[in-house]
């Protein structure tokens, strides 16, 4: 079935895919459903505009999967060394967040649209102004903008508890060597600001607040392993859910990938493959190598 390319979707597509290829190549980019943010985009939606946009020769693509969207035909198993660009399926699979990926083996603009991002960024449409406004988050946002928006989160104050949280599920499961190389990278500010209680490090975010409760994560050993004895997986997202107060209209796993994106922002590739090796197996690790 045919489907309306809006201008607002085409836009954030354009820039993201503009923004990778600026970078310096050496991570995946991923879209979600964060990234559309009061659009009302479905999965096929945004598979249907990167079709339209390749056909049409504004980006040039090469990728497998159907490009709207069939979950039988998405595949489950990606081959991380052929795979430099991901569109992560975070629009309804039942099995989680992030199970499945259509796999780009490259994307870049074209002339073409190289020339209709430049007009669009002179003249950004107007559909973007209609509902909530969808954020563009870049390499500069703020790192607890970061965690708010792509967590759906209702207020910065929100974003900068649940990160705390999901740091201290992080330094439970790792060693107090590693869990200091992760904090000496952390040196960007949390979030620009006149308001006392947010003018922080992310590195402070690392740390506990609670000194008794900091200290005791320095001196016992990692809990890894299956629960209760370690922190599996089910457990992790478990204390995050009921110690981050997560808001219902959103759950553990959306915002412990918002907080994993926003970190590895911030982390040199080497301690992003570190820290992958200290997270639980399963769906935590494959939220951080997905984020």
């Amino acid at each position: 079935m045919p489907i309306a390319i809006r201008d607002d979707a085409v836009f954030i597509i354009l820039r993201k895919i503009d923004e990778f290829n600026q970078g310096d190549g050496q991570r995946d980019i991923n879209f979600s459903a964060t990234d559309f943010t009061g659009l009302g985009l479905t999965k096929s939606d945004l598979l249907g505009h990167l079709d339209y946009l390749n056909q049409r020769q504004y980006i040039d693509a090469e990728f497998t999967g159907n490009a709207y969207g069939n979950q039988e035909d998405v595949p489950s198993v990606v081959d991380s060394d052929e795979v430099g660009f991901r569109v992560a399926n975070t629009y309804g699979a039942e099995d989680g967040p992030l199970p499945h990926l259509i796999t780009f083996k490259r994307a870049t603009l074209t002339e073409k649209g190289k020339s209709m991002l430049k007009d669009m960024e002179e003249n950004p449409p107007k559909d973007l102004d209609k509902g909530p406004r969808v954020p563009l988050i870049t390499e500069h946002t703020p790192f607890l903008e970061k965690v708010k928006v792509k967590g759906g989160l209702p207020d910065i104050y929100d974003a900068r508890d649940i990160t705390e949280t999901v740091f201290r599920v992080m330094r439970d499961v790792m060693s107090t060597a590693e869990a200091d190389r992760v904090q000496a990278e952390l040196h960007d500010s949390a979030l620009p600001t006149d308001e006392k209680a947010l003018q922080m490090e992310v590195a402070d975010l690392w740390k506990d607040r609670n000194p008794i409760v900091g200290l005791l994560s320095r001196i016992r050993p990692p809990l890894k392993g299956p629960a209760p004895i370690g922190i599996d997986s089910k457990l992790f997202l478990t204390r995050v859910d009921n110690e981050g107060g997560v808001p219902k209209t959103v759950n553990a796993e959306i915002v412990v990938s918002a907080v994993f994106s926003a970190t590895k922002d911030e982390l040199s590739q080497d301690r992003i493959e570190a820290v992958a090796q200290w997270l639980p197996e399963g769906k935590v690790r494959e939220i951080w190598q997905a984020a």
